[in-house]
């Protein structure tokens, strides 16, 4: 709440922002209710974003495109600055409201705003490096090379975990890049939305822009189906589940666009018998309880060698009972709630599941019986092979099994449609080789001594199978929000042809 006050966004009911002084207030699509997950409360209501404000936003980006494209790729980067600098100035307000809004504890919401101020310093610095390469032409008197353009309108639809910092790894990358953004938030995680929105307006009018940066909020699946349908919008970034990851790639694919696509995850961490457990133990217990096990990357699968397993769990259990669970803006509290009532319900039926399957439920596995919604971390040993297993259940479930060879548990590991992140803990050389082999883990995320949580900037994020082989944040990521061009210039004054062809048509 405490950055709706400051920045003047009580009692407003925006339902959607060009980036200038345009803010929708049409009520015609009904409203969406920002509760606040650790009561159940409602923190504040904003306006559905009507068909008729996309349509405004959709071509207003258009039209920024048309200019935007043009300005110098570092001048488009010290927008970017700005606003990390305007992140810094923000982030305590900012942090306490994710933290408010989604659940996550006040260090992680702390956590995702400066992953948005590193996005930003990462992106300014790319700014400078969109390179093109030169190649050696087989004709004489010929150059051959490759350039990147802006490829246009780019769609962002971010989940409600992260709300603010994935838009940040698109977005500043694309802006550097040249294409306006229109981000399209989860309705559970609207103000956060909001507030950034906010922000970037405020920078951009001080740079005399309007509509590289544009926010519309809606719950309508409609809308969001015309949204990765429209030929005006070469990319759509979509973040969230599987299931509904494959519905967007399908609406995009229809018309040959571009889908980056960053989904589901049942990640995996292994731990050899040479491994520091002072190491393994809270990095596990942070991967599988941080935000209540509602990160993509959350750790779901524990996979112990025979010899160490009764005393990992051992530590585990003591671990997660000194797990202390609450108002997520208190900082004794490790783990918040989860977002909804409707996420509560999933953690039910899925400790149903696992007892009907004859799993055994080492600690927790209740709802907690006060306000909010609130669950106790769960350790269950289990089967692999089970099918509630191989799903992905956004609540903080830690599955245990043991493996004899690390041949065994990498191949545990890999038996998953999904193929985010991973990890490894171990002081032996030839396992940590392994494991990152081309035989070893095939997920997008290989680490080791480290858990499967907290990606850093700077390194692409994303995975593969099921998980939708984007990749965002890092290395060359830039370049999914551009198109490749080659050309070829011939200086000379004759035309030679390539793989030496001939055609001579005489005197001409």
């Amino acid at each position: 709440m405490t950055v709706l006050k400051k920045l003047n966004l009580l009692d407003k009911n925006f339902g959607a922002s060009n980036g200038s002084d345009f803010w929708s207030t049409s009520s015609t699509d009904g409203e969406i209710v920002s509760y606040n997950p650790a009561n159940g409360e409602e923190i504040a209501r904003v306006y559905n974003g009507s068909m008729q404000d996309y349509e405004r936003l959709v071509q207003e980006a258009e039209k920024t495109f048309w200019t935007w494209r043009q300005i110098p790729a570092p001048k488009r980067g010290e927008m970017i600055h700005a606003l990390g600098e305007a992140l810094r100035e923000n982030k305590e307000a900012l942090g306490t409201l994710v933290s408010q809004e989604v659940g996550k504890s006040k260090q992680e919401g702390l956590g995702e705003v400066q992953e948005m101020i590193d996005m930003a310093d990462f992106a300014v610095g790319q700014s400078r490096m969109l390179y093109g390469c030169t190649m050696p032409s087989e004709r004489p008197e010929h150059r051959l090379f490759e350039q990147w353009h802006p490829l246009g309108v780019t769609a962002v639809i971010t989940a409600f975990n992260f709300p603010v910092a994935v838009w940040a790894w698109n977005a500043f990358l694309a802006a550097i890049c040249g294409n306006p953004v229109i981000w399209k938030p989860s309705p559970k995680a609207p103000l956060s939305a909001l507030a950034v929105q906010w922000l970037c307006n405020q920078v951009q009018k001080e740079f005399g822009f309007s509509g590289v940066f544009s926010l519309f909020i809606t719950d309508k699946v409609e809308i969001v189906k015309n949204m990765a349908a429209d030929r005006r919008i070469p990319l759509v970034s979509f973040t969230g589940s599987t299931q509904v990851g494959r519905e967007v790639n399908e609406w995009v694919a229809k018309r040959l666009g571009r889908s980056l696509l960053e989904l589901s995850g049942n990640n995996a961490i292994i731990v050899d018998e040479s491994a520091n457990l002072k190491l393994a133990v809270p990095a596990i217990v942070f991967g599988a309880v941080g935000t209540s096990g509602q990160r993509c990357t959350s750790t779901r699968r524990l996979i112990i060698h025979e010899s160490i397993y009764a005393k990992l769990v051992k530590a585990l259990t003591k671990a997660y009972s000194k797990v202390s669970i609450g108002d997520p803006l208190d900082p004794k509290n490790l783990m918040g709630p989860l977002i909804d009532k409707v996420a509560v319900e999933h953690f039910v039926k899925a400790i149903e599941k696992i007892k009907k399957a004859g799993g055994k439920i080492l600690f927790g596995g209740e709802v907690l019986d006060q306000p909010g919604y609130y669950v106790q971390p769960t350790l269950v040993e289990a089967d692999n092979n089970w099918e509630i297993v191989q799903q992905e259940t956004f609540a903080p479930i830690l599955y245990l099994f043991s493996y004899k060879t690390i041949e065994e548990a990498i191949a545990i590991q890999n038996h998953s449609n999904f193929g985010l992140s991973s990890a490894l803990f171990t002081n032996r050389i030839q396992d940590a080789e392994l494991f990152i082999s081309p035989t070893g883990s095939d997920c997008g995320i290989a680490n080791i001594n480290i858990g499967t949580s907290g990606a850093e900037i700077g390194g692409a994020f994303g995975g593969e199978k099921a998980t939708g082989g984007g990749r965002e944040a890092g290395s060359d990521s830039w370049k999914a929000y551009m198109r490749r061009q080659t050309n070829t210039i011939n200086w000379g004054k004759s035309l030679p042809l390539a793989q030496g062809i001939v055609f001579d048509l005489g005197e001409v």
